[in-house]
């Protein structure tokens, strides 16, 4: 719960959802996504992926690690009926295969191989979240943002 809430006075989540409520370009909202991803990953995977290895021996932290990764899908697909009934999604994407495909680029699997054996600097990680998302689920005619 400590490593979800963040550095910062608004929790990201609070963020996220409040980027949802007053944001109407489906770019900058994935964009948003991206950015806190890079917030977020430093704090929450190492968490993550440590319940995940010890989830190979132990049943009760292989029930928390069951228990965090259905929470990410529960976040992720909340987010997806988001951008549905904000009439963002790709024609044929579906709010299930949007939440799967943001739970996806939300784990700490994708964390783990860019940014910790990588090395990538987390600014280039959200980018690639962002960008990955945005080619996912949006349509290919989908306005530009301007980027910064």
């Amino acid at each position: 719960d400590e490593a979800f809430a963040g550095d910062g006075p608004v929790p990201p989540r609070v963020r996220s959802d409040r980027m949802q409520a007053t944001e109407s370009e489906a770019r900058a909202i994935l964009r948003g996504f991206g950015t806190l991803s890079t917030e977020v990953a430093p704090r929450v995977a190492p968490i993550q992926l440590l319940a995940r290895d010890a989830a190979a021996t132990d049943p009760e932290m292989a029930g928390l690690y069951t228990e965090m990764q259905d929470q990410r899908l529960d976040r992720m697909t909340q987010n997806a009926r988001n951008l549905a009934a904000a009439g963002h999604l790709r024609d044929g994407v579906t709010v299930e295969h949007a939440g799967h495909v943001m739970w996806t680029y939300s784990s700490p699997e994708f964390y783990e191989l860019l940014v910790v054996r990588r090395g990538w600097p987390l600014k280039r990680f959200g980018a690639f979240i962002a960008d990955a998302l945005i080619s996912a689920l949006l349509p290919s005619n989908t306005p530009m943002a301007q980027s910064s």
